[in-house]
């Protein structure tokens, strides 16, 4: 294999699709990126066995040929190098890379164990607008589990029945719910998980402004393509919690609040109780406040943040981090918060538009009467 291309787009190339390369895993070809030079373009293909990201650029083909390199050195080192023309050969199990008056040499392993990517991915599809898969992705996926303890709960749910699109996500202690309209769809109803690393990935692919994404799924596998990059990924096979079941219909008591005067207290509370395993801040609702207090061995926090209340009066204790992420979720001036009591799980809103909710449970302890 020989070729020229300009540092800046191999850099670029990089970059997007060393995200799928493998970071802890005893088959060495799980962490490399494979090179596949043909006609007049340079294919850049990284996987980890759930993912799998290519990218193709421009390049003036000498010898036509595929190699494997080791994905993050050959990014890290490729970095530097965006303001050049670049010059890749390999002869045997080394690569040289020409640059200026430079070379540099770096191993190399033969293509031959590179696991097949498919990218026959086109069976069913979704198109949906652009700007509202980014909301949908970013509105959800921080709420999936991280753990392998339950791997299904690793990704979001979505859901197309006619043009609506629901997207679920949910870890054991909170719960996000999105909802809009897609463009088109090839089936009436369509259910898949879908990896929330994987979603991730692909809000960080879409382009800024208008538009409109096309979504591709076969076999387990969905594909999104933006421009030359392609991504596939395998979906999860399991039973997804039905929302529905979890998601309480009537409240006792509900708060309408300023968003950013909650968020700065909230905050402010969770400062001096950072280092604790939740993080504990309570909310004492009454008529027209809600005093938002937290404590710990370094101090005590206790502030008071103007409310209009409905209902019965209450004392509530919570994660500080979930109820923070909901908030940041949320785009309207006011924010609405639904309780039932204090061991109950309680919804976050905007006031006006209802497309997402966040449902999050409290924490019992005894610091509530």
């Amino acid at each position: 294999m020989k070729l020229v291309c300009e540092g800046i787009n191999l850099s670029d190339a990089v970059f997007k699709v060393v995200k799928a390369c493998a970071a802890k895993t005893t088959v060495q070809i799980m962490e490399c990126i494979k090179l596949s030079a043909k006609n007049d373009s340079l294919t850049l293909t990284a996987t980890d066995g759930e993912i799998s990201i290519q990218k193709k650029i421009k390049a003036e083909i000498y010898e036509e040929g595929d190699i494997c390199v080791p994905g993050r050195y050959f990014a890290d080192f490729i970095k530097k190098l965006e303001g050049v023309q670049i010059m890749l050969s390999v002869e045997g199990a080394r690569m040289e890379i020409t640059y200026a008056d430079s070379q540099t040499f770096m191993q190399v392993l033969p293509a031959d164990d590179f696991p097949k990517v498919d990218v026959d991915v086109n069976e069913n599809s979704i198109v949906i607008k652009t700007d509202l898969l980014k909301k949908l992705i970013s509105s959800t996926s921080f709420c999936c589990a991280a753990d392998d303890s339950r791997p299904i709960l690793k990704g979001c749910q979505i859901v197309v029945e006619d043009k609506n699109i629901c997207v679920t996500s949910l870890d054991g202690f909170r719960l996000a719910t999105a909802s809009g309209e897609v463009v088109s769809s090839t089936l009436p109803k369509l259910e898949i998980i879908c990896p929330a690393r994987t979603l991730n990935e692909i809000e960080k692919m879409l382009p800024a402004g208008d538009g409109e994404t096309e979504i591709k799924m076969q076999r387990g596998l969905i594909l999104v393509c933006v421009d030359d990059t392609v991504l596939t990924s395998r979906l999860y096979n399991g039973d997804f919690i039905k929302k529905e079941n979890i998601i309480p219909k009537s409240f006792i008591t509900t708060v309408t609040v300023e968003k950013s005067a909650l968020k700065a207290s909230i905050e402010r509370a969770a400062i001096l109780v950072r280092n604790d395993k939740n993080s504990l801040v309570i909310f004492d609702i009454s008529s027209d406040k809600v005093e938002i207090t937290s404590n710990s061995e370094i101090g005590n926090v206790q502030e008071p943040v103007k409310a209009v209340t409905e209902g019965k009066d209450l004392k509530i204790a919570m994660n500080s981090k979930f109820i923070i992420d909901a908030i940041n979720a949320l785009d309207e001036e006011k924010v609405v918060l639904s309780f039932n009591n204090n061991v109950q799980p309680f919804i976050c809103q905007n006031e006006s538009n209802k497309d997402c909710l966040y449902l999050i449970l409290p924490v019992r302890t005894s610091n509530i009467a």
